[in-house]
């Protein structure tokens, strides 16, 4: 016979569940909100220690010193251009290779994922890349930062699994005896069904597409075609380097200003990333579950 729990029992597991959810969002919410608040304040009070949630002494230097900067702006129109161009080939290329491998018709499909698999631990390297990419004639073109990374491994893993789990085999064949094509089948069936797992990838690739800077630094010469990332370190590593310039109260003035820079420099690099989320969130949630209910 089967026990049953007790309304009180329950009600002491809930505020458990709750006090731990608590805790868990302020670890991560507090690092963010002070940051934000550290980007804020008086430099000279942030070193004191005495900003912990609330900005102390409003002071918004450090985001003119940057936003004044034409770089800044140039560099979020290539992040920007690298980011949407980047995903939207990413996307593709990752679902022309998962939907077939997704399928138990295709011959010889559980090697070639062995194949596809092995990449995610073997590497030819940087040196030989970059010779590869040097030899495609990439080096200094936005293509060295995007074909490279075409297709994410784990991603394509990813969806596929997607594809065999959420979306009956039936269906497909259902729609092969009324005729219709494999594009079509992709097009009209697949695609539509997917919408959670393609948010998540979309949030995937552009995030990563955001925040890479070790491609550019390698790849790129043209300081007109930097991303955001690679300007926003080059204004760090200046505001840095000025400490040493000048008297002792010019070197205290620059000190608490780069203190100031490298808050807001994370802010103006965030910002993006941190409005886009909520707008993907409802299918982002639903694709990352994938795999982990069954029956």
């Amino acid at each position: 016979m089967e026990k049953s729990i007790s309304p009180s029992n329950e009600r002491l597991f809930d505020a458990v569940v709750y006090i731990i959810a608590a805790i868990i969002m302020v670890i991560v919410l507090y690092p963010l909100l002070f940051i934000v608040s550290a980007s804020f304040s008086d430099p000279a009070k942030v070193l004191n220690g005495d900003v912990w949630l609330l900005p102390q002494g409003l002071n918004i230097e450090a985001y003119a010193n940057i936003l004044q900067n034409d770089k800044i702006w140039t560099g979020y129109g290539n992040s920007i251009m690298y980011t949407v161009i980047g995903t939207v080939i990413n996307i593709i290329m990752t679902i022309l290779a998962a939907y077939p491998l997704s399928r138990p018709d295709l011959p010889l499909r559980n090697g070639i994922m062995v194949l596809i698999t092995m990449t995610m631990f073997f590497s030819g390297g940087l040196i030989p890349t970059y010779l590869l990419v040097k030899d495609l004639g990439m080096v200094d073109t936005m293509w060295a930062l995007i074909v490279p990374g075409a297709i994410a491994t784990y991603n394509l893993i990813v969806m596929r699994t997607y594809f065999q789990n959420s979306i009956p085999w039936e269906l497909q064949e259902a729609a092969h005896m009324d005729g219709c094509s494999n594009w079509r089948l992709l097009v009209s069936i697949i695609l539509p069904l997917s919408k959670p797992i393609l948010a998540v990838m979309v949030l995937f690739y552009a995030v990563g597409h955001w925040n890479s800077f070790f491609n550019a630094l390698i790849y790129i010469r043209d300081e007109g075609k930097y991303p955001l990332q690679l300007v926003l370190r080059e204004i760090l590593l200046i505001s840095q380097s000025a400490q040493t310039d000048g008297g002792s109260v010019g070197l205290e003035k620059q000190i608490l200003l780069s203190e100031s820079i490298k808050f807001a420099v994370i802010i103006v690099s965030s910002l993006p990333v941190l409005v886009m989320y909520p707008f993907v969130q409802r299918h982002f949630v639903k694709g990352v579950m994938i795999g982990s209910i069954k029956g």
